[in-house]
């Protein structure tokens, strides 16, 4: 999961961003002036949004200071129009440019497309997982229950490859919730959860080779349940 750091004086825009951000499976953090960034451990973030116009210092000061002591991924915002200001962002180490007013999904592919441009490592193609008939590719993000495709939305997909993962193991819906949604402790994330794991339970189907692939532990979680081994099957 990505750890997006946003820095932008407009409060209502980075609760925007962030609604947005969220259930693409982004972690999210926001701050509204440039001297918070700089005194932020940049170890712990994958890509900063960085506006120009902040308050006492400006994005062009505080990328300069970041590029000292980091190459993290630097996406910067600007209200005003014309070259000028992404010529000399750009310049000064800025790996990508949007201009105000933000279009979220247009943010969400550039976050993506320079995430997949300047660390390609972090991308961390892993082999695909498969539990019983269901399987998933984590590189493409396709999953399937047998030959059918299933069409999964960013969170679906994230909780059930968090389960594929652990399949076997209880989760607990805080875990389901970070892993769906980029955050633990939310506002009603039970029920959140519940509703997430129900909309999956209804994409896999009944399937074959179990009644009830998640299985609900009262009071803490969910299992996704292996498969029984070959001859052990219920008579």
């Amino acid at each position: 999961m990505y750890r997006v750091l946003i820095v932008d004086d407009d409060v209502e825009l980075t609760e925007l961003l962030r609604e947005f951000l969220e259930p693409e499976g982004f972690a999210v953090e926001t701050l509204h002036d440039g001297v918070s960034c700089l005194r932020v451990n940049l170890e712990t973030k994958d890509l900063v949004v960085l506006d120009v116009m902040l308050p006492a210092v400006s994005g062009f000061e505080v990328l300069k200071q970041l590029r000292q002591r980091s190459d993290i991924p630097v996406i910067m915002l600007t209200a005003r129009d014309g070259d000028v200001d992404r010529i000399v962002g750009l310049e000064i180490g800025a790996d990508d440019y949007v201009s105000k007013p933000v279009n979220p999904r247009e943010l969400v592919a550039r976050i993506r497309a320079v995430l997949r441009r300047m660390s390609p490592t972090k991308e961390k193609p892993i082999g695909e997982l498969a539990v019983g008939e269901i399987r998933l590719n984590p590189a493409s993000r396709n999953a399937w229950a047998g030959e059918q495709r299933l069409d999964l939305t960013t969170a679906e997909f994230n909780l059930l490859q968090y389960l594929l993962r652990n399949a076997g193991q209880i989760v607990t819906r805080d875990e389901l919730s970070a892993a769906a949604f980029g955050r633990k402790h939310q506002a009603n994330a039970d029920r959140n959860v519940d509703t997430l794991v129900s909309k999956v339970r209804r994409k896999l189907g009944p399937g074959t080779d179990m009644d009830d692939r998640i299985k609900t532990v009262r009071n803490v979680g969910y299992l996704y349940a292996l498969p029984p081994l070959p001859g052990t099957a219920d008579e």
